[in-house]
């Protein structure tokens, strides 16, 4: 581990991040496409709260759909997307541990979804099915909690880099002048 690498973790240390977030995200899909069928029967777990529930998803989030473009649209979103978190990445502090972890576990859940859809003109594989008779959530999978979890953590850190900056602007701005 270099003294400049971004968080204070090695490259490799961020690709296995990103690499077990892949294969965990695979691995269920595989067990679910195998053991969830038919397609959207639920299998409960946890009474109705949770349930297995094998679809296909082939837009994005909360079944965001552009039509018979969205596959590519979507990959070509993504590719971008990583894009953007290399650049977040490579600017990281030395000291920004829990924003490049945060930019891992995005990067990790996107990846896993790519695949899938690299894979299969069928969409993403989502398996993951939570809420209250008919108050559901969108039918989810690891790739997206990863990618939600890592959101979140990622607004708070860049949330409290920005509360930071203006606070060392302020009291910047309302020391005395030096001679």
């Amino acid at each position: 581990m270099g003294r400049s690498d971004p968080g204070g973790l090695s490259p490799a240390q961020v690709l296995a991040t990103v690499g077990g977030i892949v294969l965990v995200d695979a691995f269920t899909k595989l067990v679910a496409v195998d053991r969830l069928v038919p397609v959207h029967t639920p299998h409960p777990v946890l009474g109705e709260w949770l349930r297995w529930t094998l679809v296909y998803n082939p837009g994005a989030a909360f079944g965001l759909h552009l039509g018979p473009w969205s596959r590519w649209i979507f990959i070509g979103l993504t590719l971008v997307a990583l894009g953007v978190l290399w650049s977040l990445y490579r600017a990281s502090a030395v000291d920004a541990r829990l924003r490049v972890i945060s930019l891992a576990a995005i990067a990790g859940g996107a990846v896993g979804n790519l695949v899938d859809r690299l894979r299969s003109a069928r969409g993403v594989v989502d398996f993951i099915d939570v809420g209250v008779g008919a108050w559901r959530w969108p039918t989810f999978n690891v790739a997206d909690m990863a990618v939600s979890c890592g959101a979140i953590a990622l607004a708070v850190v860049l949330w409290r880099e920005d509360a930071a900056q203006a606070r060392a602007r302020a009291e910047q701005a309302s020391a005395p002048p030096t001679s």
